[in-house]
């Protein structure tokens, strides 16, 4: 009688299952060793697939990134979300902007890979030659843009969203970048608590008060 054992099985999976743990492997791969540290052969290896099988499902490495980061990254913790959850300051008759970035930080809080995975591709995307290059150099118009398509609750003293809230806005996205980054370092931080201690400079009071 042969001793010898016969190879594994691979096992078959549904596809959306499949391009789901294809998604969550790069994100974790990314997110260690940035975009240009890895292969579409090292994604492979982390699922346990071929990398014939891995184009399969997303076509390119340059489509894979672009799947982890808008479709993952970008595409949760969004303004419709914080109107869902009930939260002060969330109603469309009562909608605040600084309980908005309370929202953010706290859904961001919660998810320190994905962090950790944009952190990692808005350095690398300095490169000309990266595939989202020109996706970061025209974030910061692309978050005003999206805020200004809500109708929120600011002071009067403010002179109206277009008018006085284009330099907060990026101030406080500049401001949350680097709050994560130092969170992403070590030695560990409470995020939601850094963010609340600077809340009230970027929203100062009396200004603020009653609108926050």
């Amino acid at each position: 009688m042969s001793t010898e054992t016969s190879p594994a099985k691979r096992v078959r999976k549904a596809p959306e299952e499949r391009r789901r743990e294809i998604l969550a492997a790069a994100i974790r791969l990314i997110s260690e060793r940035g975009y240009n540290g890895i292969s579409i052969q090292d994604v492979a290896d982390e699922v346990g697939v071929t990398k014939q099988g891995v184009l399969r499902y997303i076509g390119s490495k340059d489509n894979l990134l672009a799947m982890v980061y808008r479709d993952n990254y970008n595409a949760t913790g969004n303004i419709d979300e914080f109107m869902d959850s009930g939260l002060p300051g969330s109603t469309p008759d009562d909608l605040r902007f600084p309980a908005y970035l309370r929202f953010l930080v706290r859904y961001n809080s919660r998810r320190r890979m994905l962090v950790q995975l944009f952190s990692m591709l808005q350095v690398e995307s300095f490169n000309p030659a990266h595939p989202l290059h020109d996706e970061f150099a025209g974030r910061q118009n692309e978050i005003w843009e999206y805020y200004s398509s809500f109708d929120w609750n600011i002071p009067p003293e403010i002179g109206g969203w277009d008018e006085g809230m284009r330099p907060i806005v990026r101030r406080a996205m500049e401001i949350m970048d680097g709050v994560q980054l130092r969170w992403l370092r070590g030695p560990e931080i409470d995020l939601n608590e850094e963010w609340a201690g600077l809340e009230t400079a970027i929203f100062p009071s009396p200004v603020w008060d009653g609108y926050r």
